[in-house]
């Protein structure tokens, strides 16, 4: 859903640009819409001839121009940023994609304020609008103010809605999951290049393969154990590279490494809050 009011976003690094382009694009705003405050003057001048968006050395004067207000800066500094525009935040609408900083700590940091929260772990795969985002509602927020959200992050992909306790496991999957996917696309062009192909050969032939596999089943809507039925023969190829990974442990694998990705998120959330009460 569009809004008249401006997107202001503290921080124009990859993911606010990344975003900056998707609502552009989705029509959500006009680019006389948005206000993005840095402090890079390399990136306002790359953002303002990019996008033809208002662009400020400082995110003070943002907050009162801005009702909606996109949090996209690295979480050391996020408790030093909201503490020095606190004077001019009144009643806006926080939405935060600064990663691991827990809802608690966001709304300190605007308590009194009538600003209201929203956290959001999205994933790199937003920068070319294909990203996986979870979205989590602080105190106060509206259904008004979510349709917001979710429309800024459903212009660069999906959204999902969950509650806060969920994010670190969203972190584990999706949050961490495109170096996983990457992680297997290298490991699939080097298995092309130890059977024979050249490398721009195997490098085509692996990334083709997980687009399209990709793409199949989100179209398809079959489980993925129905899709791979599909291209498994009895006693043939397929099912010959799939007992090799069976015998890897393969699933297991995965399984483990998105429950030590959560495990960690967990255990930085920790250490963000206790920092924060020393």
């Amino acid at each position: 859903m569009g809004f008249s009011g401006k997107l202001g976003f503290v921080g124009g690094g990859l993911m606010a640009e990344a975003l900056i382009k998707g609502v552009l694009q989705a029509g959500l705003v006009g680019a006389d819409q948005i206000v993005v405050a840095d402090p890079s003057e390399a990136r306002r001048n790359l953002l303002q001839s990019e996008y033809k968006v208002a662009v400020l050395a400082d995110a003070v004067e943002l907050w009162s121009r801005c009702k909606v207000v996109v949090l996209a800066v690295k979480p050391q500094v996020v408790t030093k940023v909201l503490a020095s525009c606190k004077a001019h935040i009144v009643d806006n609408l926080l939405i935060s994609i600064a990663a691991g900083i827990p809802l608690a700590l966001l709304e300190k940091g605007v308590q009194g304020t009538g600003c209201r929260v929203i956290r959001v772990m999205p994933n790199t795969p937003a920068i070319v609008l294909e990203g996986a985002s979870a979205l989590s509602c602080g105190q106060g927020v509206v259904e008004a103010d979510l349709a917001i959200a979710k429309g800024i992050f459903e212009a660069v992909g999906l959204t999902v809605v969950v509650d806060e306790n969920y994010l670190d496991a969203v972190t584990g999957l999706s949050g961490s999951g495109p170096a996983y996917v990457f992680t297997f696309i290298e490991a699939l062009i080097d298995a092309g290049v130890k059977v024979g192909l050249a490398r721009p050969v195997a490098e085509t032939l692996a990334m083709q393969t997980v687009l399209g596999s990709v793409r199949l089943a989100m179209h398809e809507g079959k489980h993925p154990a129905e899709l791979r039925a599909m291209v498994t023969s009895p006693g043939g190829t397929t099912i010959a590279g799939l007992h090799e990974l069976e015998r890897g442990a393969f699933r297991s694998v995965i399984m483990d490494t998105v429950e030590a990705a959560t495990k960690r998120s967990a255990e930085l959330g920790k250490l963000v809050l206790a920092d924060d009460n020393k």
